[in-house]
């Protein structure tokens, strides 16, 4: 088979590249997501709409997407990392603690939480992990530089020790000085990243109905012509050869761009577009700019062993579609609906403000003033004396609203809440009919149902990146780092790895609903709840105090359980003059609550009841 020329392979990227940006646009998908963010930023009304000041927008949209964010990404997940083979069981633990720390530690739940937003919005969002490496060259202290020296100077000695013969032939003082460096270069960064991804910027093979099918995947990334110029990453010979192109912005307009400085972007001319061209089924990348001859970077195999770095969040599929659809899409219509309800509501409010008729010439200047005035007690001069007064002012009349027009907008409402399934409870609104609490569970059921299949995604995509945060350790880690863990005493504990101690196959999910929101008193009917259940086990198999300590710390919030908790007092032996003095126990009586005995003092008990307005039955 015959070589295809780099300059073939990039038309062919170039071709791939410029039918998916047609196809995107022609199916109209560009112009939904801007619809959608619109609608999610309560920009409602085109701009080309008259009467701007007499429009208003109920923003329900905005209301039901940060309803449904905090439910499902609020909180730092748990990681939970298990072993595949039986030869990595040791090292799980210490796998899903370093994860654990890197999460939380290095800014991940930030970027992931914007991409949950877009995968809300839009039907879809995008995370991309990699590593990230970059050296910058920084000038030499003074300091610096004499430390150089001395180690050239004891590298010389300890050579002219072991060479004699060439102690003659080696450099003088003065020549290893000018031989010291006056720059040096310094890695500033070293690690992984997890960063999220605008859909605008992602373009994927059109013929993909998922990611498992997709023969490549490509990011656009706006940058100035500087930065490119001067990146070494990319060929000299190619960089020269680069020209702006306005970012995309001005030729395409298809999406909004990646930075957000207003400085960066005041000069269109001085922005370039630069494409990242993941080649799947060659498993290659290649780099190139909008403008541009020639590659910047030649299609060489992709950096990481996971393959393309992107993470794709999907809400709602739909069948033979690689696009799924977001949480706004579905009630786009009831939304503009309710729109143009209340801002006709508005309207007809101030056409039916009270409005009086009078005959002009019976009031002078000063009588139109007064007349027109809203001070309390005004006298108004009337010129006209040939005329009653009943017939100077008469009030205007009013045409009334009909009640219907309110009714329509609940109607709108309530099938907003339908169709998106957030309830006026979710909200933070009183409901205007009245629900048993049996109705409200069910309803609070049904939308905790239909949160689970968006919280189940959310989870997998958090364990796929966890997977491939600890490949790329395993990939590109030197040396040795620290991560901070939680001791069993409570108290941090910092612990040493390196690459060796996180070798191995694994797998990655997270503990569930670990990053939802728990709310306080959730947090106590938990805890009691879980006390309630083991009490009949609290004593025999179960210790009393590490239950008592949990109960305490985890549902109540209580960080020195110790001094709440009873010590235990050893069991007198048979026939210890103790044993025959100590006090009979006394009976419980039947249906008192019940109070766990070996530990956990019946006043605590007692106490956790009081708080959460419930008894602990009798075992």
């Amino acid at each position: 088979m015959a070589r295809v020329s780099k300059a073939k392979k990039l038309e062919k990227y170039r071709d791939r590249l410029n039918r998916a940006r047609r196809w995107r646009s022609d199916q109209g998908y560009d112009d939904l997501w801007r619809r959608m963010i619109d609608l999610y930023r309560g920009k409602h009304w085109p701009s080309t709409t008259s009467n701007q000041q007499d429009l208003i927008a109920v923003n329900l949209s905005f209301s039901t997407i940060n309803v449904l964010a905090p439910a499902v990404s609020v909180n730092h997940p748990k990681i939970v990392v298990s072993a595949n083979r039986a030869q990595d069981a040791q090292q799980a633990a210490f796998v899903e603690a370093v994860v654990n720390y890197l999460w939380k530690h290095h800014d991940f739940q930030d970027p992931f939480r914007r991409a949950v937003k877009d995968f809300l919005i839009f039907g879809h969002g995008w995370v991309k992990v990699g590593w990230a490496f970059q050296e910058q060259e920084t000038s030499m202290t003074e300091y610096q530089r004499v430390e150089a020296a001395d180690r050239a100077f004891a590298e010389l000695d300890a050579y002219a020790m072991e060479n004699p013969e060439m102690a003659g032939d080696l450099p003088s003082d003065e020549d290893v000085i000018a031989n010291i460096p006056e720059t040096q270069m310094i890695v500033v960064e070293d690690q992984p990243f997890v960063e999220r991804v605008s859909p605008f910027d992602v373009f994927v093979d059109p013929e993909a109905t998922c990611m498992e099918d997709a023969q490549w995947i490509c990011q656009r990334v706006i940058r100035t012509l500087d930065e490119v110029q001067n990146d070494k990453r990319y060929k000299a010979s190619a960089r020269k050869t680069v020209t702006p192109d306005g970012g995309s912005l001005v030729m395409y307009g298809d999406g909004p761009p990646q930075r957000t400085e207003a400085d960066e972007y005041t000069q269109h001319e001085d922005l370039v577009t630069i494409w990242e061209y993941y080649n799947i089924t060659e498993n290659t990348l290649c780099v190139f700019a909008e403008n541009g001859e020639g590659e910047l970077v030649d299609p060489t195999p992709m950096p990481y062993a996971y393959g393309q770095p992107f993470v794709m969040l999907r809400n709602y599929d739909v069948p033979d579609s690689f696009y799924p659809m977001g949480d706004l899409e579905s009630i786009e219509s009831l939304q503009l609906e309710l729109d143009k309800t209340r801002s006709q509501l508005m309207n007809d409010r101030k056409r039916g403000q009270r409005k009086y008729l009078y005959h002009e010439r019976s009031f002078d200047g000063a009588g139109r003033e007064a007349l027109e005035s809203d001070d309390d007690g005004r006298l108004v001069p009337v010129v006209d004396e040939n005329r009653p007064l009943s017939e100077v002012v008469v009030p205007m009349p009013q045409t009334p609203v009909p009640p219907e027009i309110y009714n329509y907008s609940a109607i709108i409402e309530n099938d907003i809440n339908t169709v998106s399934g957030i309830s006026e409870y979710a909200r933070g609104a009183l409901p205007e009919t009245r629900r048993t609490a049996t109705e409200a569970s069910i309803i609070a059921d049904a939308q905790n149902a239909r949160a689970a299949d968006k919280l189940a995604t959310v989870e997998l995509s958090i364990g796929e990146i966890g997977r491939r945060v600890i490949q790329l350790l395993q990939q590109y880690m030197t040396g040795e780092d620290f991560a901070r863990i939680v001791g069993p005493d409570g108290q941090d504990a910092w612990i040493p790895y390196g690459r060796e101690n996180i070798v191995g196959e694994f797998d990655f999910s997270v503990e569930a609903g670990s990053t939802q929101p728990m709310n306080d008193t959730i947090r106590k009917q938990q805890a009691v709840s879980l006390l309630n259940a083991i009490a009949p086990l609290v004593g025999t198999v179960i210790d009393a105090g590490e239950i008592a300590r949990h109960v305490l710390q985890s549902g109540f919030g209580i960080s020195d359980p110790e001094r709440f908790i009873m010590q235990q007092q050893p069991m007198p032996a048979e026939g210890d003059p103790a044993a025959a003095a100590a006090p009979a126990p006394i009976p419980e009586a039947p249906g008192e609550a019940f109070a766990p005995t070996g530990g956990v003092p019946p006043e605590l008990v007692a106490q956790l009841q009081n708080q959460m307005g419930m008894s602990l039955p009798a075992s």
